[in-house]
């Protein structure tokens, strides 16, 4: 029990040792934290609320004509993928195609909603710790040639301070580094997915339509990217 107020204590020693620039690196270290979080939960809502049974019976629906059922079906979903039909079918009456490419994209452009303050935290945090290291040098300096034990208590008091903000902002950096690939690749991956569901519904409206007038259709490729 002793040990919990005696590593707080050390911690808060070595912030406050860590000089003014510790503060700024501490900001910055919060702000990515609530975005890693933020990240965290939105994924995982999008996970939660995937529905491939649901997404079968809108492309079964769209292979066959059956326009009424792929609006009940694809209407008030929590899906990307299927809300990506859904509003092209709103837009049936210029492109629809064009129109779930619209909405993909802004589906995209949420899943990478915040990922940008990740990068910069990335590229701040070392540069916030070296700019620490140079000032914490540049004390050092103002104690050298005075009185022999003053100055190396106060030299080592600097440069510990330059070790200490150049460590904070590497840490932050680092961890940082790991969620923002995470993130990126899945940003780029469901990027992937909604292009391949408007290919399907491309093929399977052409489908859909040769089916009325009676013509053969041959799906190259269809079945393969079909459950996503």
């Amino acid at each position: 029990m002793l040990t919990h107020p005696f590593l707080a204590n050390v911690l808060v020693d070595t912030f406050i040792h860590g000089g003014v620039l510790m503060w700024p690196l501490f900001g910055l270290s919060l702000i990515t934290l609530a975005v890693i979080v933020e990240r965290v939960v939105w994924w995982t809502a999008g996970r939660r609320g995937r529905d491939n049974a649901r997404l079968n019976e809108v492309y079964k629906a769209i292979s066959h004509g059956h326009a009424e059922d792929v609006a009940r079906l694809s209407a008030n979903s929590s899906d990307a993928r299927i809300r990506v039909i859904n509003y092209g079918l709103e837009h049936a009456d210029t492109d629809v195609e064009i129109a779930m490419q619209v909405q993909a994209d802004e589906e995209t452009k949420l899943a990478h909603r915040f990922v940008e303050v990740l990068d910069t935290a990335i590229t701040l945090a070392p540069l916030l710790g070296l700019l620490g290291t140079v000032t914490g040098i540049m004390r050092s300096f103002h104690f050298v040639g005075g009185d022999q034990e003053l100055a190396a208590s106060k030299v080592s008091g600097g440069i510990g301070e330059a070790l200490i903000a150049t460590a904070f902002g590497l840490g932050i950096a680092i961890t940082t580094l790991i969620p923002f690939n995470i993130f990126g690749s899945r940003v780029e991956a469901l990027r992937l997915e909604l292009s391949t569901v408007i290919r399907n519904v491309r093929l399977l409206t052409e489908k859909a339509r040769r089916r009325s007038r009676g013509e053969a259709f041959v799906e190259v490729g269809a079945g393969r990217d079909r459950d996503v």
